[in-house]
């Protein structure tokens, strides 16, 4: 659902809404929460919703049916995950990721570390530079596989084999992945992968997050975050902790019901999405978006990836002014966003955007840049959000 005359490019930060979601959500508040009350955990399946919707999230990312479950938000997962690597590679002290990780990976690693006071580091480096650091130092590698700002992408089964031939353990955050690009984590081999369902997947904001565990370790993986719905018997109310079995042990709190039944209506929608054939008809998309914007504004320049091999699912240009010209753009009715300091981004999902939404994007685009629309004070006013 989106409004008449808008060309939305910010898929890649929120999807949305599908079309499916008010009347299914509708039905939830009033055929479950309304009519069965505390009941709906039982009837409705609301306890069992996590696993039958992370099933949903898995054939998308290539995971096997029983390893992926949803609940709470990226950062919780991404924090889960590094703690249960670290605990497989008890006599390693180096966590390694890139200076392209999205920020909130890294923080969330950083109070892991402080948390455990046990001499660990969190060593970053140049993307290009990751095959090469991975020693037999590192504990875990965790990386993004598509750089939120650039749209560069990591050959998820060469690191992931590199991470392996040293001994470390792989974790892949899939935020920029998940029904952008298609993903084959059971073929990499991976430990473990997280991400979010608010951008490609149109889960809405606040979406639950998802983890992976290999099914081999599912059932001896430490969580960390040991909460009462991981526990092995939560109704049950022991005094101490048991961990559940394979994937349900990675829960933690209560499901967000309603948040997850919107999610649940919008992965219905997938159905009968070849990836192969959404990747190709976003390649297409984004060559369009660069030829077009290359040959026309002179003044942007790309930063992305020109190979559309190793880019993700967005293309980013860098302009001096890009958060006044993307506000600009804004106000005429074309959504992108900014991301610091300069790039200005532009995401493509082929499941509503075709060739003519791109033509007017570049059109309405050229009209910011060429009547410098982005030179007004109002557009330069920053918003909490950009």
């Amino acid at each position: 659902m989106l409004p008449e005359g808008m060309v939305y490019l910010d898929g890649n930060s929120l999807g949305p809404m599908p079309k499916v979601v008010p009347d299914h959500l509708s039905g939830m508040l009033t055929d479950e929460w309304g009519a069965l009350l505390i009941k709906g955990w039982n009837a409705a399946g609301w306890m069992e919703q996590p696993t039958r919707v992370g099933d949903l999230v898995g054939r998308l990312i290539g995971a096997p049916g029983g390893s992926v479950v949803m609940g709470d938000t990226l950062s919780i997962k991404v924090y889960q995950g590094v703690a249960a690597g670290l605990k497989m590679r008890p006599e390693r002290r180096v966590i390694l990721s890139d200076t392209g990780n999205f920020p909130t990976d890294l923080y969330m690693v950083e109070g892991l570390i402080n948390t455990l006071d046990q001499g660990y580091e969190l060593r970053t480096v140049a993307p290009e530079e990751v095959a090469g650091a991975i020693t037999q130092e590192v504990a875990v590698v965790m990386l993004t596989q598509v750089d939120y700002r650039t749209g560069r992408m990591h050959d998820m089964a060469a690191i992931t084999a590199q991470a392996h031939a040293q001994g470390a353990v792989m974790l892949w955050d899939l935020a920029h992945s998940a029904g952008a690009v298609p993903v084959d984590l059971a073929g990499s081999n991976a430990e473990m992968a997280v991400g979010c369902t608010y951008k490609y997947l149109n889960g809405g904001p606040g979406a639950p997050a998802f983890i992976y565990v290999r099914p081999d370790l599912a059932d001896t993986v430490e969580p960390a975050l040991s909460g009462w719905l991981g526990h092995s018997a939560p109704f049950d109310f022991a005094l101490h902790y048991a961990p559940g079995g394979g994937i349900e042990r990675m829960r933690v709190g209560t499901p967000p019901v309603m948040q997850m039944s919107a999610l649940e209506a919008a992965l219905r929608l997938w159905d009968d999405v070849d990836m192969d054939a959404l990747r190709a008809a976003s390649i297409a998309l984004q060559e369009q978006f660069i030829e077009e914007v290359e040959a026309r504004i002179p003044a942007l320049d790309l930063v992305s990836p020109r190979d559309p091999n190793v880019r993700g699912s967005q293309v980013s240009f860098r302009f001096e002014h890009g958060y006044a010209a993307m506000q600009a753009l804004i106000a005429q009715d074309v959504i992108g966003d900014f991301r610091a300091p300069d790039i200005m981004r532009f995401g493509f999902t082929p499941l509503y955007i075709d060739a003519h939404d791109v033509r007017i994007a570049v059109d309405r685009l050229v009209k910011v840049m060429d009547e410098k629309l982005w030179d007004d004070p109002k557009y330069r006013m920053r918003g909490r959000v950009t």
